[in-house]
């Protein structure tokens, strides 16, 4: 049984650069990429983890949108912070946003690609499996 692979786009420099999707469909499956805070029009990053959290997450859930879903179909989160003084306001603000769906998670302190990034997010979501708890 197989389904057919469909791409979403959403203009950031690097998907062209390292040739790669914002997101992979599958099914009802949607693979997003790592996600940093960044506005892809400008290329500058948003300032603080707080605050590039949000913007990550904001090109997630239009990612998702366009994909037929939304944050409340998220089932595993991934999470890349350089500084581990970042991970509790990374998570409070990951937590305000998609926390409601308990998805799987897991952080990792480490190196970005992008410099001067505080975090990179990415998910993995089921569409129509969200459920408010």
């Amino acid at each position: 049984m197989s389904s057919k692979r469909t791409h979403v786009f959403t203009g950031s420099v690097y998907e062209d650069l390292a040739g790669y999707s914002r997101a992979i469909i599958v099914g009802d499956r949607i693979f997003v990429s790592g996600t940093v805070g960044m506005d892809f029009d400008s290329g500058k990053l948003a300032d603080g983890p707080e605050a590039q959290t949000d913007k990550a997450l904001d090109i997630i859930e239009k990612c998702l949108k366009d994909a037929g879903s939304g944050l409340g179909d998220i089932v595993r989160t991934r999470v890349y912070i350089p500084d581990p003084e970042h991970v509790m306001p990374v998570s409070k603000t990951i937590k305000n946003r998609v926390g409601f769906t308990y998805p799987a998670n897991t952080t990792i302190c480490s190196p970005l690609a992008v410099p001067g990034a505080d975090v990179e997010i990415e998910v993995e979501a089921i569409r129509g499996s969200c459920q408010r708890l």
